[in-house]
């Protein structure tokens, strides 16, 4: 495994943690994402034990670069951060888990085992980050048609007025309010502007 983190005393405390242990080799250390490929590249490591917020480049980044740079490779980050900002990018770029560095040193080892497996280890909190995700709905797959529908109601359009700009008729304009109300879980009009406004679908001064 690879220890990266921007801190030396952290990494100190971390290598302190594995050495001895003969179920662990560290077999090598970086400071930042940058020097993070290059060492992971040099030794193959089959765990990149990594803080997200570092100098050079973003850690979702980081991850991304690991996972294509090394196919097979397992991320375990380890953070003091556990806000979606945070979780769900590491996440989606493909980290094997997500641990908050409060976690106790046995749980911590387990956990780099368990990632050496592939499995998926998660600090409570992250747990709770994932989940409220999959309880939401999907908010960025609105087709180019309900995008414009949207941004014709942003402006005020009444449903005659999308019609006839888009040459559709109402109940197909109704349609795609119907549609585009479940994508962003909302229930109305104003309440779907404002969503979409909320999550960049629609920027002021362009509404779409």
């Amino acid at each position: 495994m690879i220890i990266v983190d921007d801190h030396p005393v952290v990494r100190d405390g971390l290598r302190g943690i594995f050495t001895g242990d003969d179920a662990f080799e560290v077999v090598g250390e970086a400071a930042d994402g940058p020097e993070a490929l290059v060492v992971a590249l040099r030794t193959a490591p089959d765990v990149v034990l990594m803080d997200l917020r570092m100098p050079k480049m973003s850690g979702a980044e980081v991850i991304r670069r690991l996972r294509e740079q090394t196919p097979g490779i397992h991320i375990l980050v380890l953070t003091t951060f556990d806000d979606d900002a945070d979780v769900l990018p590491a996440i989606d770029q493909g980290a094997t888990g997500y641990l908050l560095k409060d976690t106790p040193r046995a749980d911590l080892r387990r956990a780099v085992q368990a990632a050496a497996r592939g499995e998926t280890v998660l600090s409570p909190s992250v747990t709770g980050v994932l989940a409220q995700r999959s309880r939401e709905p999907e908010r960025r797959t609105l087709s180019r048609r309900e995008l414009e529908v949207l941004g014709l109601i942003a402006r005020g359009a009444t449903n005659r007025d999308v019609a006839a700009r888009l040459f559709i008729t109402e109940a197909t304009v109704k349609t795609h309010l119907l549609h585009l109300f479940g994508k962003l879980g909302v229930k109305d009009r104003a309440a779907a502007v404002a969503a979409a406004y909320e999550i960049g679908l629609l920027k002021p001064g362009t509404d779409g």
